[in-house]
């Protein structure tokens, strides 16, 4: 029964990790070498609290996201909601494909070439499969991710050294706060939101289904905090340990600063197949999370069990979402001030997205599922604390970068 529930949670787990987060982690990993390893720990069970949420709604209610916006506060609320998705949506495939085009740049493919090739398989992934299909492909270009692991042992830390870290956090460092602020802000996405909860609805999951899919949304809040804890390992024992002040705003200056380390081939072969599966797993999400989103709101067939034809308006949002990240990423060669305003976009969204989540769980729920007692205040709390430090983070974003 797991085996068969699983998907949404891994899929969007997988996609968490994505461009943006990985400059995060190994950013922090330079800076402060492992004393923002526990943070990466910590934040766990965050990311599951929030995302538990949609899981809830969707099994109990049978509705995305956006629909239940609507049905419960209204179609002007739910066009705010909406649109606050397509802002992060054309944002977040900005960063992935640039990603992208970084990778291939190290390998001489010119950026014309690999972002068609991506686009093209992102445009055949969806146009010809069913939720099932989509679903597999996307978690099998999630374990390229894996990669990472192998990337943070290439690396060699030193055990003492990072356990020194793990004891050590200087809360009282304005520079060391605001990259906690940063890491917490790349942890809860708009577009994951909107995406798992229309993924379990689109997958039909029942109520007897709830316990399998809380354990899927568990096992991917783990992986890709672990994922993100390999990275930051990675910087931290080789970047970090000869050069505190290297400034890391692309994958390609990732990849370069720890290929030395790591050995030309193995380094950059590892590093360049974790990137692009992350890439391509987030480019999926964002762009079905933006179709699903867009549909539920405006009423039109919004489910991948239907032919193109059958749901022309959710396929061709999907299609414009996709081909039109590319082109831009293709005309733009400053990758780095994309990433920087994906950042302050992505954080200063975090109120209205994680506002809607916590409303619907106390107002839209069976009376039996919904938030009470001593987690409906932990619930609340951590969002406080998420959407405060997101606004923080992305208000003083063009400073950090």
């Amino acid at each position: 029964m797991f085996l068969a529930v699983m998907g949404p949670g891994l899929v969007v787990m997988f996609a968490d990790t994505d461009v943006g987060s990985i400059i995060t982690a190994a950013q922090s990993g330079v800076q402060w070498g492992y004393r923002l390893l526990l943070l990466q720990l910590l934040l766990v069970p965050v990311l599951y609290i929030v995302q538990e949420l949609t899981v809830r709604l969707a099994i109990f209610t049978g509705k995305g996201h956006g629909e239940l916006i609507r049905e419960t506060f209204g179609p002007v609320w739910a066009w705010i909601s909406v649109t606050g998705l397509a802002v992060a949506t054309v944002g977040a495939l900005l960063t992935e494909f640039s990603g992208v085009a970084g990778v291939g740049s190290m390998f001489g493919v010119p950026r014309a070439v690999s972002l068609s090739l991506s686009a093209g398989f992102l445009l055949a992934v969806v146009l010809t499969g069913s939720y099932r299909r989509v679903e597999r492909i996307a978690l099998s270009l999630g374990l390229f991710e894996f990669a990472f692991f192998l990337v943070a042992y290439k690396a060699h830390p030193r055990g003492a050294e990072l356990l020194s870290g793990l004891a050590h956090m200087p809360l009282l460092d304005g520079h060391y706060l605001y990259l906690v602020a940063a890491n917490i802000g790349a942890v809860i996405m708009p577009w994951m939101v909107f995406y798992q909860q229309s993924a379990a609805a689109d997958k039909k999951l029942q109520p007897e289904h709830y316990v399998y899919a809380r354990w899927d949304t568990a096992v991917g809040s783990v992986v890709t905090q672990a994922i993100m804890a390999a990275v930051l390992i990675a910087a931290a024992a080789t970047i970090g340990r000869l050069n505190t002040h290297t400034s890391l705003t692309s994958i390609g200056d990732v990849t370069n600063a720890l290929v030395p380390a790591l050995g030309s081939h193995i380094g950059r072969l590892a590093f360049g197949l974790a990137t692009v599966g992350a890439a391509m797993v987030a480019a999926i999400v964002v762009s079905l999370a933006s179709a699903w989103g867009f549909g539920e709101v405006a009423g039109y067939r919004h489910s991948l069990e239907h032919h193109p034809f059958e749901a022309p308006w959710f396929f061709g949002i999907y299609t414009v979402a996709v081909i039109g990240g590319a082109v831009i990423v293709g005309m733009v060669p400053n990758l780095v001030a994309l990433n920087i305003g994906v950042e302050v976009m992505n954080a200063l969204l975090l109120p209205v997205v994680l506002g809607f989540l916590v409303m619907l769980a106390f107002k839209a729920l069976p009376p039996e599922r919904r938030l009470r007692g001593v987690y409906a205040w932990i619930v609340v709390g951590i969002s406080l604390l998420t959407a405060g430090l997101g606004v923080y983070a992305g208000i003083a974003g063009v400073d950090w970068f």
